[in-house]
C-alpha cells in the first residue's frame, strides 16, 4: 500500500474525528459561544477540520519512527517521543493560526487570555495538552489506526470513498475561500480582524432573536447581508471590551 494513500486515509479519519471533537467542544465549552447552540466548527462547510488531519498524519509518523528507531524502549525516550508529538502539534497550530491571522485577517481561535500564549496563537496550557493527547494517542489509539491500516490494505475499494472525499474537500475548501475573501476584504478596510468563531455565533443569535431559519453547514448564509453582520459583531465586541475597562 503506497504512503500517499496511507497518509490520505489518516488525513480523513482525523479531519472527520476532529470535526467532531470540535462540534462538542464549541458546543460547551467554547467561550465564543456563550448560548451554547450547535455550531459548525472550522474553517470549512462540511463534517472535517482540515487541522487535524494533518495532525493525525504527524501523530503516526512520530509513533512509527518511534517504533522503527527504538524510541518507545524507554520511559526517558518516551518522554521525548510525547515532547516532539507537542512541538509539532503546536507548530501545526502555529502555522496554520499565523496564516489565518496575518494573510487572511481572520481569527480562527483565541488564546489571548492564556497565559504564555503567542499572538493568541498558542499557549502552553494548549501545548500541554497536545503532549497528553500525543501519550493518549501512542497507547490507545494509534493500535486502532494500525489495524485501520491492515483493514485499507485487505479493501482497497475502499480508496475510492477517500477520493470522494478529497473531491468534495476541494470544493469545499474553494467555497470556504471565496467567503474568507470577503472577511479579509472587510477586515482590511475596517482594519479590523475578524472573529471566526464568534461571528458564527453572533449570526446564529441573529436568526434566532429574528426567528429565522439557522444553517448549520452554511453558518454564514442569511436573509441580511454578510457586511451587516460583520458590522453588528465587532460594535458588540467593542461593546462588551468597553464593559469589561469599566469594571
Amino acid at each position: 500500500m503506497s504512503v500517499l494513500l496511507i497518509y490520505a486515509y489518516l488525513f480523513f479519519i482525523g479531519s472527520l474525528f476532529g470535526w467532531i471533537l470540535e462540534l462538542f467542544y464549541r458546543r460547551f465549552l467554547s467561550a465564543a459561544n456563550p448560548e451554547r447552540k450547535w455550531i459548525n466548527p472550522g474553517f470549512c462547510v462540511g463534517p472535517y477540520v482540515p487541522l487535524y488531519g494533518f495532525g493525525l498524519c504527524a501523530l503516526y509518523g512520530f509513533a512509527t519512527l518511534g517504533t522503527r528507531y527504538g524510541l518507545d524502549a524507554s520511559g526517558g525516550s518516551k518522554w521525548a517521543l510525547f515532547a516532539g508529538m507537542a512541538v509539532s502539534l503546536t507548530a501545526l497550530e502555529y502555522v496554520a493560526g499565523i496564516i489565518s491571522l496575518k494573510w487572511l485577517k481572520v481569527r480562527l481561535w483565541d488564546y489571548s487570555r492564556e497565559w504564555g500564549n503567542v499572538q493568541g496563537v498558542i499557549c502552553p496550557k494548549f501545548s500541554l495538552f497536545w503532549a497528553i493527547l500525543g501519550a493518549v494517542y501512542y497507547f490507545g489509539v494509534h493500535p486502532g489506526i494500525l489495524d485501520a491500516l491492515r483493514w485499507l490494505s485487505e479493501n482497497l475499494a475502499f480508496s475510492f470513498v477517500i477520493g470522494y472525499f478529497f473531491g468534495v474537500f476541494t470544493i469545499d475548501a474553494v467555497y470556504s475561500a471565496n467567503l474568507v475573501a470577503k472577511l479579509k476584504s472587510y477586515a482590511e478596510e475596517n482594519q479590523v480582524v475578524v472573529r471566526y468563531e464568534a461571528l458564527k455565533a453572533h449570526i446564529r443569535s441573529a436568526h434566532d432573536k429574528a426567528k429565522e431559519r439557522s444553517h448549520f453547514l452554511f453558518p454564514f448564509r442569511s436573509s441580511r447581508a454578510l457586511r451587516e453582520h460583520l458590522r453588528e459583531a465587532y460594535e458588540a465586541l467593542e461593546e462588551r471590551r468597553e464593559r469589561a475597562v469599566r469594571k
